[in-house]
């Protein structure tokens, strides 16, 4: 499946999610960490396109969500600074996704910083 840049936004707009997790981790020096993540879900009879994301962005992984739902997800740090958050630069989403895309833009920057490795950076990050 060959897959074009505008026809990512569109269904990113529609299927995918931009989230930043704060989790409570006793082996994390602050007690938390910080987990930035790209997902789009859909269910199993679409599998194929997943893979094609995955295949475009050369990066990330396709797992079993829940039930029947699969999802394309990408989390390591240096795949959504190199690629996904480029990617979301040059070819900008059209919904309100495009806030949460550039509230999620700006933990990675301040992560690539280290600002998740303070406690005044994991209270901005939770403002964010």
């Amino acid at each position: 499946m060959n897959l074009n840049a505008q026809w990512i936004v569109g269904f990113v707009d529609g299927e995918g999610s931009f989230h930043i997790g704060i989790n409570k981790n006793q082996d994390m020096k602050l007690g938390v960490q910080v987990l930035p993540g790209f997902t789009v879900v859909q269910d199993e009879v679409d599998e194929q396109v997943l893979h094609a994301l995955k295949a475009y962005f050369d990066c990330g992984v396709v797992r079993r969500n829940h039930g029947t739902r699969l999802a394309y997800r990408v989390r390591g740090h240096e795949n959504l600074i190199h690629k996904i958050i480029p990617f979301f630069e040059k070819h900008q989403l059209k919904t309100r996704k495009r806030v949460d895309f550039a509230k999620f833009r700006k933990v990675v920057l301040l992560m690539e910083k280290k600002g998740h490795l303070s406690p005044d950076g994991v209270v901005k990050i939770r403002q964010i």
